[in-house]
């Protein structure tokens, strides 16, 4: 899900080059990709809060990986430190740790932070070539989950 600004450019990974991610330090191009509609709009969420989901227009990407049984899988079991798969703020190691995946592999699935039982995507950018789009549509937010003044 991203603002509906950066509808063409969904896949350049430039807000996690801007300013790095919990799985990439600045100035690598990472792309993070919740695997389902609801892990999306918690991730969004834990970062923007409702109230921004409701009142910036964003959209909602749907891409197709050609080869996700290709695709490394992150176990808990291989991450470092365990507190890496908590909310927290991500360490410069962590980041690190995710830099070297990106490098080796060009992607990875790893657990969701905001829902331990749901699943991301994270690519580098023009590194991965392995999906293709599948639609855009514009996001809508329930207003039930905006609290009323």
């Amino acid at each position: 899900m991203d603002r509906l600004q950066h509808k063409n450019t969904w896949d350049s990974g430039e807000g996690a080059f801007l300013g790095g991610g919990r799985w990439n330090t600045k100035n690598v191009r990472a792309v993070y990709c919740a695997l389902d509609a609801a892990t999306a709009i918690l991730e969004v969420t834990v970062h923007n809060g409702f109230d921004d989901l409701d009142s910036v227009p964003r959209i909602m990407t749907k891409l197709s990986l050609l080869e996700a049984s290709s695709i490394y899988v992150l176990r808990s079991d291989d991450v470092p430190n365990p507190n890496w798969l908590v909310p927290a703020n991500p360490t410069p190691n962590q980041q690190q740790f995710g830099n070297d995946l990106l490098a080796k592999h060009g992607a990875f699935y790893v657990q969701s932070v905001v829902s331990k039982h749901s699943w991301n995507l994270v690519f580098l950018a023009g590194e991965f070539g392995e999906y293709s789009l599948v639609s855009q549509e514009k996001f809508a937010l329930d207003p039930r989950f905006v609290v009323s003044i």
